[in-house]
Order: C-alpha cells, then structure tokens, then sequence
C-alpha cells in the first residue's frame, strides 16, 4: 500500500525478559478508581458505574525524563498500575476477562490540572488536559506468566525522596476484571491496548527538576525526572 507520506512508527513498550516489544493499540484511563483519590477530587458518591477517558497511543513513552508541557502551570502526577492486553473483544465476561490480560506495568496519567478544571466549569472534553504528547510515561511491561495477575501489593509514588502516594492496588473501587468488562462493553477490545487503572490519592503539582519515583509491588520501577 501506498501512502502520501510516511506513516509514523507504531508505539510500543519493551517486555522485561523478551526482545520483542509490545505494540500499543489504544490506551484506556480509569477516573477515580481509589476512594481517597475521588474524594480528594471534590467527589463524595463513588456508587457508580466506572467511567473511562483515552490517551492517544503515542503519548505512551519509557525515557527517562518528562517535558514540562506547554498552556498549563499545574501540572500533576498520578501513579498507576498498568494492565496490557493480548486478546479482546466485546462483551467480555467476568469469568473471561482475566484471559485477555499479557501483563503489567507502572504509568503516570500526567494531567494539566488547570486546563482539566477549566474544562470541567465550562463543559468541555478532557483531551487538552489528558492527551498531550508524552503524558503517559511507563516502564517496561512484565508478562503475567512470570508474576500472575496482581490483586494485592503496595503502590506508592516519591517526589524528590518523599513520599506522596501511598496505597494498595486491593483499595480500587473496580478490579481489573471489572474494569476489562465494563470497557469491552463500551468499546471492542483489541491486543495492544493498556488500561491505566486509577490512581490513589495524593495527586499533586509537578515543576521542572523534580525526580519521580513510582511503585508497584512486583513490578518494574518508573523513574523519571521533569525538564
């Protein structure tokens, strides 16, 4: 096939343990899938169906150091367990959901806080706030069979050495199967998408030459330092 220009490279992720990389289909966020966080966001009833945003795929990106963006001087973190998949479809089943799953990872949704608030008061979408370039650092993935599929383990982000997340990925609101079950009926699931799967609270502001250390019990370290 031909095409006008070059098409741009497919984004993927490295596999711990593999020399192929995983490509990245879509990327699907979990709003507010830890009680502290939601309640710290100003939200008081979390008796509800989840609700989900996207990144676009190339925003995912493993360096090493975050660009502060432009149009925004509130900038946040917030740490997350990352879920990639190697099957999909429609309608998944509780029962089924976890067979989709290829492995895990750790991601920071970075999010222009003051342009997702404005956007909030004025009625408007998210994706100036959400999905700008490079708003999706992550580790490399580790593949299920290695570790099995996580239900339990702390999460915890440090700024400059000091800790301002501090959970456990048991404290979700929605589990992983919930979450692959809920989106397969909004959206027909493919291999290559990650689900970002919510952040607890302690989300705050970023400025340039912090250094951001992120965990997840058994999985791979993020490290990253804003420029």
């Amino acid at each position: 096939m031909n095409y006008i220009f070059s098409p741009s490279p497919q984004p993927a992720l490295p596999i711990i343990g593999n020399d192929s990389l995983f490509p990245v289909h879509r990327i699907y966020c979990v709003g507010q899938n830890y009680a502290e966080h939601a309640l710290e966001m100003g939200h008081k009833n979390c008796d509800r169906q989840p609700f989900f945003f996207q990144k676009n795929p190339d925003n995912i990106f493993i360096e090493t150091e975050f660009p502060y963006p432009t149009a925004s001087e509130e900038v946040h973190w917030e740490i997350e367990m990352v879920v990639a998949l190697k099957t999909g479809g429609t309608n998944i089943s509780l029962k089924d959901a976890m067979n989709n799953v290829f492995g895990y990872g750790v991601g920071l949704d970075m999010t222009r806080r003051d342009l997702q608030r404005y956007a909030k008061q004025m009625g408007q979408p998210w994706e100036a706030s959400k999905a700008f370039d490079k708003s999706a650092p992550c580790t490399a993935l580790i593949d299920a069979s290695q570790i099995g599929h996580p239900d339990a383990g702390a999460i915890w982000l440090d700024i400059n050495g000091v800790r301002s997340q501090n959970s456990d990925i048991s404290r979700m609101i929605w589990t992983i199967p919930e979450q692959i079950t809920h989106l397969s009926s909004l959206f027909e699931l493919r291999p290559g998408d990650l689900i970002f799967t919510g952040t607890p609270a302690g989300v705050g502001a970023i400025k340039r030459g912090d250094y951001l250390k992120g965990h997840v019990d058994g999985l791979p370290e993020l490290n990253i330092k804003v420029v």
